[in-house]
């Protein structure tokens, strides 16, 4: 009965139910008009035909495209509304604006050392292509002096994270999509407190739908209390004008402007294995200490102007202020940002590079797999040009319905001789990708299409360091604890499965 009560009186149940609300009253609205009137009908028949039309040129994925024009063509009227409510990022345009103005204020800030450039270009053209994409079509610059230490669990990154957090002695920067209250949000938010009372600028952005489940509503004004500088990015509210489909996904952490983490993993307890929920959950993450931290700043201090909009003199938080002496290096690292404000998929297409580019090997690591018709075919070729193609999902889902859809694009990978794993152990949640013993990728880009199309998100791109190594190690002991799928087991599951698989297949983009 608890249980029930406390479901009942969640933030997310009373907005779902709410919104629901708000859907079948103007859904009843357009139809009792109907039924006085075929013009009404006819007009929204006419409505969708032309709605179809629009999305159909519009420059989004077709798998996008696809999946709005059955739904209003099938239904029109309710396709119509859902649409008109639901399918639009009007998140995206309202801060669209804002976030161009406070890029071109932080341009003069933000330049690539062009010996760095030159330098990875003398070393490696192909890597230097990589990154150039990165640089021109995600803002963000190429960076050596700079050490990378990568994390296999989140149990030992929770360790580091709390003794950098305790030598912060100016600035501490948070930006995470889940916050939840438990021994590791606790830990660090004593840390937090007494930083800020310190005199230490203790800034952090949440993702309130993130952390619908998981945090009071307007949870940034206890924090306020505290001395915390808060912001919450979206808010949640119960009305049908707002859009959850942009969420700020992004995990970083930065100290003193000289060392930040990124990775899969949340300030939740799950990611440190201190609470079970699917059994063992594994996750990653990258420490960096240099030059590179300076992307993380920038990134979460663009977050932060546009959500708060206030203004931030950035040279003050570079990586050399609170740091003077030199930095030590290990390659070549690039954290960036993707972004649903602008028509590029950045998150997708640094992945596609290091697939078309793989000579030897790429091994990826997601919790869900629900790609487009472009990794599909990346993925294939590769594997069919001798290319090592292994990619490891969860054996526990999370979520039932995205695993029952992940398994779905098994059979098609299987048969180009891509080879899958699951994780037995539990729920995989990390991020990867590794390729050649040279690239790696870290961050918190799933291969789905929230991920790659709808959400903010973050990762680091590094080249010839030591967590590529690093990565590639942890990747080939977890294909030890995880069973290899075979198209016999892709070609067992009953009529029922596929059925729904393929239904799911068909909506993929909305999920």
């Amino acid at each position: 009965m608890k249980k029930i009560i406390d479901l009942i009186s969640s933030r997310l149940f009373i907005t779902i139910v709410a919104v629901l609300l708000q859907l079948i009253w103007i859904f009843a609205m357009v139809l009792g008009l109907g039924a006085f009137s075929g013009y009404v009908m006819n007009a929204m028949s006419l409505l969708s035909l032309i709605l179809v039309l629009w999305i159909v040129n519009k420059r989004i994925n077709p798998s996008y495209k696809l999946a709005w024009t059955i739904l209003i063509l099938a239904v029109p009227v309710f396709g119509v509304i859902v649409y008109l409510l639901l399918g639009q990022s009007r998140v995206a345009k309202k801060m669209m604006l804002e976030s161009e103005m406070v890029v071109r204020r932080i341009r003069n800030y933000f330049k690539e050392d062009t010996g760095t450039r030159k330098e990875l270009e003398r070393m490696d053209e192909g890597a230097s292509i990589q990154s150039a994409y990165i640089r021109d079509y995600a803002g963000f610059p190429l960076h050596k002096n700079t050490t990378t230490k990568y994390y296999p669990v989140g149990e030992e990154m929770f360790t580091d994270m709390i003794e950098d957090l305790e030598k912060a002695e100016h600035f501490i920067f948070l930006e995470y999509f889940i916050i939840n209250e438990g021994r590791m949000w606790k830990t660090i938010l004593e840390i937090l407190e007494r930083k800020a009372k310190q005199g230490v600028d203790v800034r952090l952005v949440y993702d309130d739908m993130g952390c619908v489940n998981t945090l009071p509503a307007r949870y940034y004004k206890k924090l306020q209390e505290k001395g915390i500088k808060c912001a919450a990015f979206n808010p949640v509210r119960p009305i049908l004008n707002i859009v959850l489909n942009n969420r700020d996904h992004r995990k970083i952490l930065v100290v003193d402007g000289h060392t930040g983490y990124t990775g899969g993993i949340n300030l939740a307890d799950e990611y440190i294995n201190e609470k079970a929920r699917f059994g063992h959950w594994k996750d990653t993450g990258i420490r960096l200490c240099g030059e590179g931290v300076w992307n993380l700043t920038v990134m979460f201090l663009q977050m932060w102007s546009v959500i708060t909009r206030t203004t931030t003199h950035l040279p003050a938080y570079g990586p050399y202020i609170y740091h003077p002496e030199e930095f030590e290096t290990d390659g070549f690292v690039q954290p960036y940002g993707d972004s649903p404000l602008d028509s590029e998929t950045v998150g997708e297409n640094v992945y596609l590079n290091m697939i078309n580019q793989a000579k030897e090997y790429v091994y990826i690591s997601t919790p869900y797999l629900i790609i487009d018709n472009e990794m599909m075919t990346a993925l294939c070729l590769a594997s069919k040009k001798g290319v090592d193609v292994r990619i490891i999902t969860p054996a526990i889902p999370d979520k039932k319905m995205v695993f029952l859809l992940t398994q779905s694009y098994y059979s098609q990978l299987v048969e180009a001789g891509v080879k899958i794993y699951e994780y037995t152990p539990g729920f995989i949640h990390a991020k990867n990708f590794v390729c050649d013993d040279e690239f790696a990728v870290v961050g918190t880009i799933n291969l789905d299409y929230r991920s790659l199309y709808l959400h903010f998100e973050c990762a680091a791109w590094m080249y010839k360091c030591r967590a590529v190594g690093q990565v590639k190690e942890d990747m080939l002991e977890t294909f030890e604890k995880c069973r290899q799928i075979d198209l016999e087991f892709c070609r067992s599951q009953n009529i029922f499965r596929r059925g729904m698989q393929s239904i799911l297949r068909l909506f993929a983009p909305m999920l």
